[in-house]
């Protein structure tokens, strides 16, 4: 189905599978627009956000908890998954069968919306490659909106979008398990690492999901894909749209890559240099990754390349990745709170690495079934001790014993102060957990504020200490 052959949606009898924020704006948008919905969470109905409970009395939507009767689903003929419900639920495949839609928000919303997209998938640097591509169309002067997987659903985006907007958009693997017409004009995929195995049967499985953002793209549009990364890379030849490929790693006969310490682009037997390393606030060879992808975008929807270099300058990040907090007795703290994959955190080990002291690590939460071993070599390196919590943290002490000093805490704020502990001057605690949050948090964002807390609170007590 193309944009703006809109849904129909008056008159539906409709099901909306999770009550987080996409769940929440699915149900909204369908009551307004004339649906009747029901709203079903895993969750018991007292657990659920007041945001959620409260559709009850504004929206007249029908709140559910618990196995979903039969007789109800034979009404359904709509039915909208959020991103953390698996496509293959039971009520997503019963009104399947029964030839009902099923669809996920960002469809939804692709069906209402107008202008252009810029879609961004990837393990590892979504949120700070699509926070960046935002700031490098807005300074360049063009029509900009973001969100997505970034935190704004986009149903959001739909309904204040004009045909001038381009939006930025954030997709994870769930969201594109469930789009059928979705077609950004530009997409990118930054890399593919493993990650959610939890989740899907195999690691190819999950970049197959991955792959889904170029599926409805056609010779007018742009795709961009990561040179360095072996699955990225080997899809460059079968895709429709026009290939951009960059790399951290080497020359590129087209396309983006960083040559010692200038950030290049090359085509058409010219070549121009964008920024360099020296320029760039963010730290980390990843982060250089994420740059070069959200030149490419910006290059791509027509921004000017002297704007890209001055806003890129000033782009100072964005929160729970590698984010600096605070330094306490020369110890410098860090959230990297979104690091919730192993491959994450060997990525913001290695932009630590660049720092002339070691780190002391805290790693834990819920596991995804990957293996920790791709963490040795940079924990032999540049890591000075770790500190485990949460769900995995007796599997994780299992798989590293013997590459540094390993302590148990009993809560992210006591793993705060035994980081401390275990640092000597002009060391880093980073918080880089190489696992999901659900075991302690509501979300990574949480994860990353209580850190961040529990720092501010170890400061005041030396402060008072060092007053008395």
């Amino acid at each position: 189905m193309k944009k703006n052959e809109k849904l129909k949606i008056e008159a539906r009898k409709a099901l909306v599978l999770g009550a987080g924020k996409s769940g929440i704006a699915s149900a909204k948008f369908l009551a307004e627009r004339g649906a009747v919905v029901a709203l079903h969470d895993k969750k018991e109905i007292e657990n659920w956000s007041e945001a959620a409970r409260s559709l009850k009395e504004t929206h007249n939507i029908g709140l559910m908890s618990g196995q979903i009767p039969s007789w109800l689903l034979d009404q359904i003929d709509l039915v909208v998954i959020s991103p953390g419900v698996p496509t293959n639920t039971i009520p997503a495949r019963y009104v399947d069968r029964k030839d009902g839609e099923v669809i996920g928000e960002v469809e939804l919303a692709y069906r209402f919306m107008k202008g252009r997209i810029v879609g961004i998938t990837g393990s590892n640097g979504k949120t700070t490659t699509t926070s960046l591509i935002g700031e490098l169309l807005k300074n360049a002067g063009i029509v900009t909106q973001v969100g997505g997987n970034i935190g704004t659903p986009l149903l959001s985006l739909a309904e204040a979008s004009t045909d001038e907007t381009w939006s930025v958009v954030e997709l994870s693997s769930f969201q594109l398990e469930t789009i059928k017409g979705f077609h950004p004009n530009v997409a990118l995929c930054l890399n593919v690492t493993p990650n959610h195995l939890d989740r899907y049967d195999s690691f190819m499985d999950y970049a197959a999901a991955k792959h889904r953002i170029f599926m409805n793209q056609t010779a007018a549009d742009g795709a961009i894909l990561n040179a360095d990364d072996e699955i990225t890379a080997s899809w460059a030849s079968g895709l429709n749209a026009n290939v951009t490929l960059f790399s951290s790693k080497r020359e590129l006969d087209q396309g983006l890559f960083l040559r010692g310490r200038e950030l290049i682009c090359r085509g058409g037997g010219k070549e121009k240099v964008l920024t360099t390393r020296d320029e760039i606030f963010l730290r980390g060879l990843h982060n250089v990754e994420n740059v070069l992808a959200a030149f490419a975008a910006g290059l791509a929807c027509g921004a000017d390349p002297d704007s890209m270099r001055e806003t890129t300058a000033n782009f100072k990040g964005v929160e729970h990745r590698i984010e600096y907090v605070d330094t306490i007795d020369g110890v410098a703290f860090y959230n990297d709170s979104k690091a919730t994959s192993v491959d994450a955190t060997v990525k913001a080990l290695e932009a630590m690495g660049e720092s002339e002291g070691k780190t002391v690590l805290i790693l834990g939460g819920r596991g995804k079934n990957a293996p920790y071993a791709p963490l040795v070599p940079l924990i032999e390196k540049s890591v000075r001790g770790i500190v485990v919590i949460g769900e995995d943290g007796e599997n994780i002490m299992s798989q590293l014993a013997g590459t540094t000093e390993i302590a148990r805490g009993s809560s992210l704020e006591n793993a705060a102060e035994l980081g401390l502990a275990m640092a000597d001057n002009d060391d880093a605690v980073l918080l880089a957990p190489a696992c999901a949050s659900f075991d302690m948090f509501n979300s990574f964002e949480e994860r990353g504020k209580v850190f961040k807390e529990a720092v501010a609170s170890i400061a005041r007590g030396r402060s008072k200490t060092s007053a008395q």
